[in-house]
């Protein structure tokens, strides 16, 4: 029972101490805040993302039969690994003549099935949105022939074409202002509560008792804070004679 009290007055002397330096808090998480909207708008390059939508078919046009459908179910997990594989990311690159090798157009590349459908959906994450849109739609039509001849299925037909967006996709400002605001106020509280842990010295008659042992006998008030004591006393203007 003597530890939970103890820990429960740490926590409580934890908290005076931050609160009592809440204006520094505050003012740093300002400090961090107002940086890591400068590092965003000056050094972070905005990027946008277009998206074209496939669907995968069986050699029946027409799904009906429960067979049909898990086929189509289980043909969109191949389908998303031979979209992203070296030979189609390869054909992509020679095609639009693009500066980077494969690895890095994958890293430009997402590929995703919402679950139970047969729909997948190809993004495409570029700085310049006009290219972002070209390197989807490339990569619909290689990786849709490419898929047909390799796995001789009808290949998957596309849906919807990219779009040239105008919303940047990265980066995000109000949530990188809010996590350098926190980061700004966590950084202060932990200080404060370091300094506050690591001071030892005796500042109250409940430290005595807590940290010595020993009862309080008196108290010797500070002179400063006493009334009428020199230093609370106003200065009287001398009258002139």
């Amino acid at each position: 029972m003597e530890n939970n009290t103890n820990d429960t007055i740490d926590l409580l002397q934890l908290f005076y101490a931050v609160r009592e330096k809440i204006w520094l808090v505050i003012m740093t998480g300002l400090i961090f805040a107002f940086a890591a909207a400068g590092f965003t708008k000056f050094f972070i390059t905005p990027t946008y993302t277009s998206t074209a939508t496939m669907l995968v078919l069986t050699k029946e046009t027409t799904l009906t039969s429960l067979a049909d459908l898990q086929l189509g179910s289980q043909l969109t997990k191949d389908y998303t690994v031979l979209i992203t594989s070296r030979p189609v990311l390869q054909d992509v690159i020679e095609n639009l003549e693009l500066d980077m090798n494969y690895k890095q157009l994958r890293n430009c590349v997402t590929v995703e099935n919402p679950s139970d459908t047969r729909i997948l959906t190809i993004s495409a994450t570029q700085e310049d949105p006009r290219l972002a849109k070209t390197v989807v739609d490339e990569l619909a039509q290689v990786s849709s022939a490419y898929i047909g001849d390799k796995m001789e299925v009808t290949p998957p037909k596309i849906i919807e074409e990219g779009e040239v967006s105008a919303v940047k996709t990265s980066p995000n400002m109000l949530k990188n202002v809010t996590m350098g605001f926190l980061l700004g106020v966590m950084l202060v509280c932990v200080i404060v509560c370091v300094l506050e842990i690591m001071n030892d010295s005796i500042q109250s008659e409940e430290d005595i008792e807590n940290y010595l042992g020993i009862p309080t006998l008196a108290v010797v008030p500070d002179k400063m804070l006493e009334p009428g004591s020199k230093g609370t006393k106003k200065k009287k203007k001398k009258r002139k004679k």
